[in-house]
């Protein structure tokens, strides 16, 4: 037998005897349930697993079966490629597109989304009405809807937002419509929501729910509609504003609340970032008139608008 190592087993040694793969195939478990604000016991329950194997399996030192990986993909409402990292594609020309990607930096592919958006999604009238529709994106209490209202009123455009009217689609909560119908049909009814008000307002503001950054058909429809704004606070104002709307979802049943909150902003923290302009609204503290101006002449400054205060 050679006495040379193996790069595998070398690589495994280095983790701490943990192999590779399934040491990243762990961290992508943890992003992707952190991007849809999914505690582990709720994955595990979704997935019909136990939590202590979810553990083993999110931090790389349990190898799961093949079924219980897709378990695991579909409650994560993900491919089971997504969740092993294969990208391969089926056809030549898809293959093709994949090779000239590869390596590619973070803003080459923003380049390269935008100039595909571009090719199949209208052209310069679209991107015209893109920039009379606006979208706050960002987590629960970040305030998209104490923000959103009154920039609508001072554009002069409608206000609406997306979460009350899935609701109407649905005929019930958002509560309800998880609990009886699932995720999957949940993005549904956001998406048709959401199709609907692009098609009725020419000029909104649209305060969106945390997660719709989760669901990529969505969220690249609101990237191709809207001009998006991420609405930015520190861990604890998110937190210390939900609680005072009275309502800790989806962290109610986590004894580390904190500690979910900013794993679900890191996981979705990427896709946040996709946004036309960012705003801080813990910079301003508790001052909301101060936070509303400043906002207010970063939109218009955007948007090309003149300020009829000045």
């Amino acid at each position: 037998m050679s006495s040379v190592e193996s790069p595998d087993r070398a690589a495994a040694e280095a983790a701490g005897g943990r192999h590779p793969f399934l040491v990243a195939l762990g961290e992508r478990v943890r992003t992707l349930r952190a991007r849809r604000g999914m505690t582990r016991k709720a994955v595990a329950q979704a997935a019909d697993v136990s939590e202590r194997h979810l553990a083993n399996l999110e931090y790389g030192t349990g190898n799961a079966s093949i079924l219980v990986l897709l378990q695991v993909a579909q409650a994560l409402r993900c491919s089971l490629a997504e969740l092993l990292g294969d990208v391969t594609t089926a056809t030549p020309e898809g293959l093709m597109i994949r090779e000239l990607l590869e390596g590619r930096s973070e803003a080459e592919l923003r380049r390269a989304r935008r100039a595909l958006d571009a090719l199949f999604g209208g052209g310069s009238a679209e991107d015209a009405a893109r920039r009379s529709r606006i979208a706050l994106i960002g987590l629960r209490g970040a305030g998209k809807s104490t923000l959103g209202q009154r920039l609508a009123e001072d554009l002069g455009f409608a206000f609406i937002e997306l979460s009350r009217e899935i609701e109407k689609f649905a005929g019930c909560a958002i509560s309800e419509i998880h609990n009886l119908y699932g995720a999957p049909a949940y993005r549904r009814y956001e998406r048709r929501a959401l199709e609907e008000a692009i098609q009725i307002y020419p000029e909104v503001v649209i305060a969106t729910p945390g997660g719709i950054v989760s669901d990529a058909t969505n969220f690249n429809l609101l990237l191709s509609h809207c001009t998006t704004i991420w609405l930015q606070a520190d861990p604890a104002d998110h937190m210390a504003r939900v609680a005072a709307q009275g309502d800790l979802r989806p962290m109610a049943a986590s004894k580390e609340a904190m500690e979910d909150l900013r794993r679900i902003l890191d996981g979705r923290r990427a896709f946040y970032a996709k946004a036309d302009l960012s705003f801080d609204t813990s910079a301003w503290g508790h001052d909301v008139n101060a936070a509303f101006e400043a906002l207010r002449q970063r939109v218009r400054e955007h948007l090309g608008r003149k300020d009829p205060a000045t």
